[in-house]
């Protein structure tokens, strides 16, 4: 193994791993009690069906690449963990008593070669790219564009502006959508109103740390990396996500008053203030995060390090 970041006794890990737990299960179990309920909440629930993180998987602790954890043996059968050979123990000043283990970089990187390889290229773009400030959170318009000639059902959720009120502000607006992942569910309509046609392909070039969706996916990028990253980070970027979704869906064409969310109204130019304020402040937030996602990259793959850059 490379040279380790740290060595860490259970006294070190152990509250550490708790307090991860509890801060994890803030968000985790309230989505449970909801789902078990039957109940649908259109913020809180979304990193957990959106994204494929479940909710068990979150709340558990992870230190990252080239942590040693002591007396933590039992660990050592866990995916993408290993216990520490005899030549790193006595490197160490360690033997076998001491139940050394360690995340396995190396199995790590040949199983999620590829996926290391893209997270390091969108996160590239994220970091090259300026951050484009005009799309305004149309996306979510797009995707309830002509909601009647598309018989769209959009269950608890009705349209603030009712379906006509919807479909004029998709048509007065320039639409310039970033993000493959907002762009594929788009009407059909909506489809040739995007000045661009991102695909999975172009988001290794696209991405901006403009768009919302965008810093969201730290959280994804974060976890296709789990263990490899100290769950902190995760939950970093988790919290982050969480917020911008609460602005997303206040900018979107939807009612949310039943749930306490007041709209952010874009179709008018003091909605597009405030929301360019927001993708400013998210993008501020969400840059110590790329780096420190960059940096684990670079820990867990030295051989293509960009030095924290993501380039």
């Amino acid at each position: 193994m490379t040279r380790p970041v740290a060595v860490l006794s259970r006294a070190d890990w152990e509250p550490r791993a708790h307090a991860h737990e509890r801060r994890a299960a803030a968000h985790a179990d309230p989505f449970v009690a909801r789902r078990h309920r039957g109940a649908k909440h259109p913020v809180e629930d979304f990193l957990f069906t959106y994204y494929t993180l479940k909710p068990a998987q979150l709340k558990r602790w992870h230190p990252g690449t080239g942590v040693v954890l002591l007396d933590a043996a039992g660990r050592a059968g866990e995916k993408f963990y290993r216990a520490l050979t005899g030549p790193e123990l006595t490197a160490l000043g360690l033997d076998a008593a001491d139940g050394a283990v360690t995340v396995d970089a190396a199995a790590f990187r040949e199983r999620r070669g590829a996926a290391v390889d893209f997270a390091r290229a969108v996160l590239g773009a994220h970091a090259r790219n300026p951050g484009f400030l005009g799309c305004f959170g149309l996306h979510e318009w797009a995707m309830a564009y002509r909601s009647e000639d598309n018989e769209l059902r959009h269950e608890y959720l009705e349209l603030r502006l009712g379906a006509e009120g919807t479909d004029a502000v998709v048509e007065s607006s320039r639409i310039r959508c970033t993000h493959f992942d907002a762009f594929r569910f788009f009407q059909p309509q909506a489809v040739p109103l995007n000045e661009l046609r991102p695909t999975r392909e172009s988001q290794r070039r696209l991405e901006q740390p403009g768009c919302l969706h965008a810093t969201m996916d730290l959280y994804k990028w974060a976890y296709k990396l789990v263990p490899a990253i100290p769950s902190e980070l995760l939950m970093d970027c988790f919290e982050l996500a969480r917020d911008v979704r609460e602005t997303d869906m206040q900018a979107a064409p939807y009612d949310l008053s039943g749930w306490g969310y007041e709209p952010v109204r874009i179709e008018t130019p003091e909605g597009k203030a405030e929301y360019v304020r927001r993708q400013r402040d998210f993008a501020r937030r969400a840059e110590p995060l790329r780096r420190r996602l960059a940096e684990a990259i670079d820990l867990l793959d030295p051989e293509h390090a960009t030095g924290g850059a993501a380039a």
